[in-house]
């Protein structure tokens, strides 16, 4: 099954709701390699690779979130695959 690679940027309140984690937690769940991250601006940029499929899964997770979150939008775009061997949560 050929993977793809997808960043999603998403907006609201999604810094010190434990979203990074969550995310990690999901992307395991659905067998997703890539990173969650905190950016300067209070976004959260998730980069995920794995079959189309299971990113959409993906995507509308990123949707809502974590039950701390309140997600106003997710941006989306598909990318070169990176090659990740796990998913993890960078700072």
């Amino acid at each position: 099954m050929a993977h793809e690679h997808r960043t999603f940027r998403i907006y609201g309140r999604v810094q010190g709701v434990f979203f990074r984690q969550s995310a990690k937690q999901e992307a395991r769940l659905l067998g997703l390699t890539g990173y969650a991250r905190n950016n300067d601006d209070n976004t959260v940029t998730i980069e995920a690779e794995g079959p189309a499929e299971t990113l959409n899964k993906l995507a509308a997770w990123c949707q809502h979130g974590p039950s701390t979150a309140k997600v106003e939008r997710v941006e989306e775009a598909v990318g070169k695959v990176q090659g990740y061997t796990e998913f993890e949560v960078r700072r």
